[in-house]
C-alpha cells in the first residue's frame, strides 16, 4: 500500500504521520510538497497536521489554495481516500470536501492534552480497526478545533451516518465536560458523503506507540492499511 502526505510551510506533524503510516503500511509513504501540481498513484493521501503558513488569516484558508490542493480534490472526487488531521482538517473543509468549518476553541485558549474518542461507525476503510462505540485516547494540540455547521447540515451528518469520532469521557458517555474545544454535538471528526475523506481533530498519529503514551491511534492506521488493501486487491 502507498500513501502521500502533503506538506505545508509551518506544518509540523508530517514526520510523525510519516512513522505511523509507515508502521502500517509497511513502506514510506511519498512527501509531497504543496507547490507541486501531481500527485503519485498511491493509495491514500494525508494532509497532516501543523500550523500551515502560521494558522494566519484563517486556520486552514491559505493552504486550501496551495497548487496540489487542486489535484488532491480530484482525487478525492475520484474515489482515492483522503484523511485529514488538525490543520489537515481545517483545509479540507476549506476546500468544500468536507462540510462545516472550525472556529476559535469555546475557551479561546490553545489545547495540547489527551482526549478520548468515540467510535461512532467501524465500517469505514479508516475505522475497520475498532468496533462501533469503542473508545480510543489520543491528543489534541489546537486553537481553533471547534467544529461549527448548520443545524441543517449537522441533522443530515447524523441522518447519513457522517460523524466519525465524538469527545467522550472514558467511559464512551457524551458529556460537556468531556468537549475540549466546544464542538457542536462533541464532534471531533466527520466524513464525505462517499466516506472515502475522512477529518478529525485530534491526533491518532501520535497514539501509535507506547512511548508516545498510548496505543489508541494505532487501530486506525492498522484498519487502513487492511481495508485499502483489500479494496486495492477487489479491485485488480
Amino acid at each position: 500500500m502507498t500513501a502521500a502526505i502533503i506538506v505545508f510551510p509551518g506544518s509540523n506533524r508530517e514526520r510523525d504521520m510519516r512513522l505511523a503510516l509507515e508502521a502500517s503500511f509497511g513502506r514510506a509513504p511519498v512527501m509531497v510538497w504543496h507547490r507541486e501540481t501531481a500527485l503519485p498513484d498511491v493509495d491514500l493521501i494525508v494532509v497532516p497536521g501543523g500550523f500551515s503558513y502560521g494558522d494566519y488569516l484563517r486556520s486552514g484558508a491559505m493552504a486550501a489554495h496551495s497548487p496540489i490542493m487542486r489535484e488532491v480534490k480530484a482525487r478525492a472526487e475520484a474515489g482515492v481516500h483522503v484523511l485529514g488531521v488538525c490543520n489537515g482538517f481545517q483545509v479540507l473543509c476549506e476546500t468544500g470536501l468536507l462540510p462545516g468549518a472550525l472556529m476559535r476553541n469555546a475557551s479561546l485558549k490553545f489545547i495540547c492534552r489527551d482526549v478520548h474518542l468515540r467510535v461512532e461507525r467501524a465500517d469505514t476503510a479508516f475505522t475497520g480497526g475498532y468496533q462501533k462505540g469503542d473508545v480510543m485516547r489520543v491528543p489534541v494540540a489546537h486553537h481553533d478545533g471547534n467544529y461549527f455547521a448548520d443545524t441543517a447540515t449537522l441533522d443530515r451528518l447524523e441522518g447519513e451516518g457522517q460523524v466519525a469520532v465524538r469527545y467522550c469521557a472514558p467511559d464512551g458517555a457524551i458529556t460537556d465536560a468531556a468537549n475540549p474545544n466546544g464542538s457542536q454535538r462533541s464532534i471531533a471528526g466527520v466524513y464525505n458523503d462517499r466516506f472515502n475523506v475522512l477529518g478529525m481533530m485530534p491526533h491518532p498519529e501520535d497514539a501509535t506507540h507506547a512511548l508516545l503514551g498510548g496505543l489508541g491511534g494505532k487501530p486506525l492506521f492498522d484498519g487502513m492499511a487492511g481495508a485499502l488493501k483489500e479494496l486495492k486487491g477487489a479491485a485488480a
